[in-house]
């Protein structure tokens, strides 16, 4: 069976949106999964690209339906996040290589029942992702900084062991980065091109 679905995964300012970026412009082949949410849009956010924009109802719905495969709650948020079916069948059925950014809960799901590599990207450093983080978010306090901070120590400490590889991107390493994953995915026998 072709290999169509991988995750990327990692802390916040690890750089997985610019590897999942490189990887959608240099692969015709790939495509990203568009998750579903009971967050309203953000400015310019369009449905179905960004995600897809469900009310609290039609999410619990999706859950007991099928429709939506796997979840997760945050609390501090109010906001559900899921994978939704349609959208991941959909593109497995166009023959696309599906890259997913998801938490470990996703990660586990899509791995059991889509035979998905996952793939965890590190900083080279806490401190050089502290710097990342601070750089985005000027205005960020610094309790807001700290909880980030422990959200993403525990994210490499906890999480990162059970993904099948771990990829370190570091600062200024970018490209080295994308060719690495796009080598884990060619070995792992997905067709790019």
């Amino acid at each position: 069976m072709e290999r169509q679905v991988v995750v990327i995964a990692g802390p916040s300012g690890s750089g997985k949106n610019a590897v999942i970026d490189a990887l959608l412009e240099r692969s015709e082949k790939c495509s990203l999964l568009v998750n579903v949410t009971t967050r309203p849009p953000r400015e310019g956010e369009k449905e179905g690209v960004d995600y897809y924009f469900f009310s609290v109802d039609d999410f619990k719905r999706g859950i007991e339906t099928g429709s939506i495969l796997e979840y997760r709650y945050v609390p501090s948020l109010g906001t559900y996040y899921g994978t939704y079916k349609p959208d991941l069948e959909g593109r497995i059925a166009k023959g696309e290589v599906v890259l997913a950014h998801k938490d470990i809960v996703g990660a586990r799901y899509l791995k059991e029942h889509y035979n998905a590599v996952t793939i965890f990207l590190l900083p080279e450093s806490i401190e050089s992702l502290e710097r990342r983080i601070r750089a985005r978010n000027p205005g960020m306090s610094s309790a807001e900084l700290a909880e980030r901070m422990r959200m993403v120590t525990r994210e490499v400490e906890e999480e990162a062991p059970h993904y099948d590889y771990r990829v370190v991107n570091a600062d200024g390493k970018l490209e080295e980065t994308i060719n690495n994953v796009m080598a884990i995915l060619k070995k792992e026998g997905y067709t790019l091109e």
